[in-house]
């Protein structure tokens, strides 16, 4: 078990201040809802948590610093009637002091998070700009219908268990002091079921197949995951459920093509209106046309950009449209603009457009 004061990263000496402060900005970073993702959060938060309960406490802090640190020896030696003696003059058990260093309390049964879900979707690439409603199924253990989750069979409820006589929980012996353990047959409910119900087989739950409506907002990429609260798996002893991560699946254009929030196209140009310069049409993701000038001299890929024409941005400006040229060489030429080129090549000089390769 590690230190008290090492979880909570304060020294030994530190204030009743201090240890709050720390408490807060540790549980506040390891809380299971900031970290999603987290398997391990949420055993990290509750060692955080124990720690602040018997640090916070001055009886329980003042014997925790005397018994329990290195293993429980103090300065003279580990007595364990002079441990006892300390918690009952204070009033406290020491079950309370140990049950909260191994993250559990007498009585009280253990919360768990639910755990969350994951599936996906599949978008065309409009779609993804223009957003959409899409309905998700989603494959997940419920409540039995026929016994309502109590998992007894209908007519009948469930007990109280024999074991722990429905404390959820059994004392087991250290020596001087008791620990709690969560009750084996009962799993901690405190309840068992005599008559199991026969759809659920006793588990309380059954495989359905849930759909609910996302939104997708408008330009979305692919890969994203959207967020929907509570739609996980529920939770056990009365925790919170887990939420459901759809996770968003763009299918490729065959006309654009995405750069964050930008929008690439690919636009065949002439060379006279590379070379001149130009007024030309170009398509939009959106289905419209806006007129786009080539500048004189534009060579084979050069890029312009159309502002406001890109994807949209949830809360801000949407991207841009970038127009990549594409200088198209025609493959045949007539007689008349083959004697043109010849013409224009040598009023070019013999300029060599090669010569800086051999500079």
């Amino acid at each position: 078990m590690r230190d008290l004061y090492e979880v909570l990263g304060v020294a030994r000496d530190a204030s009743a201040d201090e240890i709050k402060r720390a408490y807060r900005e540790l549980a506040r970073k390891h809380h299971p809802d900031a970290n999603p993702d987290d398997p391990k959060a949420e055993e990290r938060f509750k060692e955080i948590s124990a720690a602040y309960d018997t640090l916070s406490d001055p009886d329980k802090r003042k014997a925790y610093d005397q018994f329990g640190a290195s293993g429980g020896m103090g300065a003279g030696g580990f007595d364990p009637s002079a441990f006892r003696d300390f918690a009952q003059d204070r009033g406290f058990d020491i079950s309370d002091l140990f049950g909260d260093l191994f993250g559990r309390r007498r009585g009280r049964a253990r919360q768990r998070r639910g755990v969350d879900l994951e599936t996906r979707v599949t978008l065309s690439f409009d779609d993804s700009l223009r957003g959409a409603r899409v309905t998700v199924p989603v494959d997940k253990d419920v409540a039995c219908r026929d016994c309502a989750g109590t998992g007894a069979a209908p007519g009948t409820q469930r007990v109280t268990c024999p074991d722990c006589g429905g404390a959820g929980e059994r004392q087991v012996n250290q020596g001087f002091f008791a620990i709690s353990e969560p009750c084996l047959r009962c799993a901690g409910q405190g309840t068992v079921v005599e008559t199991p119900c026969p759809t659920c087989r006793g588990t309380g739950q059954q495989r359905r197949t849930k759909k609910y409506t996302v939104r997708i907002p408008a330009g979305i990429a692919d890969g994203a995951r959207i967020r929907v609260r509570g739609k996980g798996l529920d939770g056990e002893g009365g925790g919170p459920p887990g939420d459901l991560w759809v996770v968003v699946q763009v299918l490729p254009s065959e006309r654009f093509a995405r750069r964050g929030a930008d929008i690439v196209v690919d636009v065949p140009v002439t060379f006279p209106e590379a070379a001149l310069g130009a007024e030309i049409d170009v398509p939009t993701p959106l289905g419209e046309r806006v007129r786009v000038k080539v500048p004189p001299g534009s060579s084979d890929g050069k890029m312009l950009r159309v502002r406001g024409h890109g994807a949209p941005v949830e809360g801000g400006d949407p991207g841009s449209l970038l127009v990549r040229l594409k200088v198209v060489v025609p493959a045949e030429l007539s007689t008349q603009q083959a004697e043109a080129l010849e013409r224009y090549a040598a009023l070019d000089g013999g300029s060599d457009p090669r010569a800086e390769l051999f500079a």
